[in-house]
């Protein structure tokens, strides 16, 4: 039985106080209030190191997480009201150190949803509404080593305060760091945040409440399904060669196509809706905004700078839902996510756009008979260049998230592939994970 216990745990303050010119209290944009209550979690996994022992190595992640803190100050605070990042003299990120009574290897053999969550540092999915987040912390670290000299670091990032670039931006900062307190020194230019968003969105009074519906909770599975280089240029020229329009799929439109086709085959086996005018599914993707703008904003930007992209899918009786329809769909949706509709975003009813919308989807599904799949891409996000002093991640998770519906695609560790985190009611996932035409492409991940 895999057993953690953590040996430490403390508050880790920015290495310099917050600077003079800055004030203590960070604002929170619009875009950070419609942001959902929860943590965003990863796990890195490094080899054992080479040439430094485990103490020296925690105490040079300490030291580099604490100078990225002097730049990255609101991941210091707490949030209050959801309205702002408090930053007192005493904040700063819950780090604790953790030992395993296992090797890394076996973990990466056999990697289990219950065993992933115990080497984070908290429950990411435990906050359930925007008044249990107040007094919480930003950031929380866990440092786990394994009997074997491996390292697995698990973060656990406040939703309500940044998005999946803004984690991707702390760890490649932190990492910089890191690599500067293992060599002594450093050739890596210091990233500094945008920390403006609150003037580029500017926060409303009106308090937002996510549907419930949109984050009903069940008899969820995870299960991981994995996508080698070859299955996914297989699946794209699939895609391509059933297209009217010589569409050229990328490999996220591709893959998030055939899983969305087989959740609604596996959804409507056990159902008998009546399909004629009504929407059979509606799907939803994450579009970074910050390249969207005009002017763009740096990838360096600070906040929830993100929307959902949404396709409502029709299928009439005497049509059979393919690929290729799915893929036109989804492209629509995000086409639709342009300059002009951040500007929108931007201006004094901004607000009310942002929540009917999110208010449309939930009329859409509420009566639980159309399927509103959410997906999020991960696959850019360079996750397996974050090297500390001692070497890349040889694999970089999530763990698994207890809302139905809910996709994660990841980049593996070679690059060419996806691995794809799937949240399904049981009963569901038992039919998805036996599909044929998935099965054509993926495998099922050992562990899920």
């Amino acid at each position: 039985m895999v057993k953690i216990d953590v040996v430490s745990k403390e508050i880790l303050k920015p290495s310099s106080s917050t600077p003079n010119h800055l004030t203590r209290s960070y604002n929170l944009s619009l875009l950070d209030q419609l942001a959902p209550p929860f943590y965003v979690p990863v796990i890195l996994f490094y080899s054992p190191p080479q040439f430094d022992d485990i103490s020296d190595i925690v105490g040079k992640l300490k030291k580099s997480l604490s100078e990225t803190l002097a730049e990255f100050y609101p991941l210091a605070g707490r949030i209050q009201n959801d309205a702002y990042v408090e930053v007192l003299e005493d904040d700063g990120v819950d780090f604790a150190e953790a030992r395993a009574n296992v090797k890394l290897l076996e973990i990466l053999e056999n990697p289990e949803m219950s065993m992933l969550q115990q080497l984070l540092p908290l429950d990411p999915y435990k906050l359930k509404t925007d008044r249990e987040s107040e007094g919480v912390p930003v950031l929380a670290v866990q440092v786990n080593v394994f009997t074997c000299g491996g390292i697995g670091i698990g973060i656990c990032i406040s939703h309500k305060v940044v998005d999946g670039t803004t984690l991707s931006t702390f760890l490649t900062a932190w990492a910089a760091s890191g690599r500067t307190s293992c060599h002594g020194h450093g050739n890596d230019k210091t990233i500094t945040p945008s920390l403006d968003l609150a003037y580029i969105f500017p926060p409303k009074e009106i308090h937002v409440q996510t549907p419930c519906n949109l984050i009903k909770r069940g008899r969820v599975v995870t299960k991981r399904f994995l996508f080698c280089g070859s299955s996914l240029a297989r699946l794209k020229a699939e895609v391509k060669g059933l297209s009217p329009n010589d569409y050229n799929p990328t490999r996220v439109e591709a893959v998030t196509a055939l899983i969305s086709k087989t959740a609604l085959n596996s959804r409507n086996a056990r159902t008998s809706t009546e399909k004629c005018s009504r929407p059979s599914m509606v799907i939803s993707h994450v579009v970074n905004l910050r390249g969207r703008m005009d002017p763009p904003l740096p990838e360096t930007a600070l906040g929830n700078i993100w929307r959902s992209a949404v396709a409502t899918i029709l299928e009439e009786e005497s049509k059979r839902l393919e690929l290729h329809d799915l893929v036109a769909q989804l492209r629509k949706g995000i086409r639709k996510i342009d300059k002009d509709y951040v500007a929108k975003l931007q201006s004094d009813d901004g607000f009310l756009q942002a929540y009917e919308s999110l208010k449309d989807v939930s009329e859409m599904v509420s009566e639980g008979v159309v399927p509103f799949y959410r997906f999020s891409s991960w696959v850019r996000f360079p996750l397996y260049e974050t090297d500390f002093g001692w070497g890349k991640p040889i694999w970089a998770c999530v763990t698994n998230v207890p809302i139905k519906d809910v996709v994660i695609l990841m980049s593996n560790s070679s690059g060419d592939g996806i691995e794809a985190w799937i949240n399904l009611e049981e009963e569901d996932m038992a039919r998805f994970q036996c599909d044929r035409e998935l099965l054509q492409f993926a495998t099922q991940a050992p562990g899920s």
